[in-house]
Order: C-alpha cells, then structure tokens, then sequence
C-alpha cells in the first residue's frame, strides 16, 4: 500500500492505494488551514484499511507550486512518515498531477494552479507528453501567446487554475482550446499512480533535499530560492 498526501492547494486530499488501485481516500476543502485536519485525515484513511504507517510501501507527497504553508504542512508530515516507518518518500510536481490524465490525449497539455495577482503557475506538455519547459508563473495573456507560437493545433488546459481563466483563454483560442473543468480528488489519483511508477524504478526521494516549490515566498526573512530540489533517485531505509 502506498499512502499520498496533497495540500498544494486549498483543496487537500490522503489516497491510499494498492498497486493501481484507489482502496480509501478523503478529499475537502480547507477554510482554515491544512495544520489541524491534515493528520486526521491520515489516520483516518490507514484506520479504515486496519493499517498503520510501518506497513506501507512509501509515502507520495505534492511538491506544489502552492502556498507557503499548506505545503509545508504536506512535506513535514509526508517526511515524519517515512522517518519513523522508515518507509521511501517520493515527491511529484502538483502541476504534473493536473495534467496527468492528459499526457496520453497526442495533443499538447497546459496545466494551470492560481498564483495571486492575476497570475496563473504554468507547465506546458507536448504531444507525445514531455515537458516542454519547467513550472512558470505568468498572466494569461503571455500564456496564450506561448501556446498559441508552440501548437498550431488544439491543446487541452487543465487544472485549478483555468477556473479564472476560461475566458480569457477561450476568447483568445476559441475552438483550439479544450478547456477541462478540475476535479481537486483526481490529483491523489494521479499522484499515487506516477509515485507507484517511481518507487518501482527506483526513483525515490530524499529527506533532507526533498522541497516544495512554493508561489510566493513569505516577506518576512532572508529570500529563498523557489525551485524545488531534484529527487536523488535512492530509496531511504
């Protein structure tokens, strides 16, 4: 059994999954904050398949971008987990989730997650589903220009962020922009899968380096560096 946590956003959710299969999951939206719901809901869901966190195979975690705290929150407990169960962690980009039931269409994919400030995080996927470039934050406008130079075709938009923004991104593409209304639950799936991927080959975290990749930075202290840390590709035992 593989556990996942996601609180990339306000829309939170614990997957437990065996092999490619979902057995117990817990999604919701948070008003306050993912500190005080988070681990219950971890409980809950090993609870309801009589296990405990020394029985799993590994821990999946959201790497974001999202905010600040939500995913600390997410990192810290998915960290706590594999510590003490002495169990791999494995970390996924949030705007990899979004597109994740995409990448197989053969047309490119644009995931999007709401940044502030009329502003969008990005990733852009072509037709064969490879990036094609690292996680940028930029307006719709820009967006649009981007996808529109990269695909002469259709692409598909996805993810919490084309909410906001179908639109503008429609008005600007018309029938070249297939516009897919988020489903927040779709991510645990998507996360327990790729991370069920990873931990087959290998390609497992580490704690100390393992980062989230956050929207804003808090004002307050010294800057720091936004891009989360690349996985090291071992197992921690």
């Amino acid at each position: 059994m593989l556990l996942a946590l996601d609180t990339s956003t306000r829309y939170a959710s614990v997957t437990l999954a065996d092999e490619d299969r979902v057995v117990a999951s817990r999604a919701w939206h948070s008003k306050i904050n993912h500190t005080a719901e988070l681990m219950p809901a971890v409980v809950q869901v090993l609870e309801s398949r009589g296990l405990t966190a020394k029985q799993l195979e590994g821990v999946a975690v959201a790497l974001g971008p999202g905010g600040f705290s939500a995913l600390r929150v997410g990192i810290s407990v998915a960290k706590g987990l594999a510590l003490v169960a002495k169990i791999p962690i494995i970390g996924i980009g949030t705007l990899d989730l979004e597109a994740y039931a995409y990448l197989k269409s053969g047309i490119p994919v644009c995931s999007l997650l709401e940044a502030g400030r009329e502003e969008c995080a990005t990733a852009l996927y072509g037709p064969d589903g490879v990036r094609l470039r690292d996680d940028r934050v930029c307006s719709a406008e820009d967006l649009v220009a981007e996808v529109a130079d990269r695909a002469s075709g259709p692409a598909i938009f996805c993810g919490e962020g084309i909410t906001g923004w179908e639109d503008a991104i429609g008005g600007a593409l018309g029938a070249k922009a297939q516009i897919v209304r988020p489903v927040p639950a779709a991510r645990g799936w998507a996360l327990a899968l790729i991370a069920r991927e990873k931990l087959i080959s290998g390609e497992t975290g580490d704690l100390i380096t393992l980062q989230p990749e956050y929207l804003r930075m808090p004002s307050i202290g010294v800057p720091k560096q936004r891009d989360r840390v690349a996985q090291t590709g071992r197992r921690n035992r």
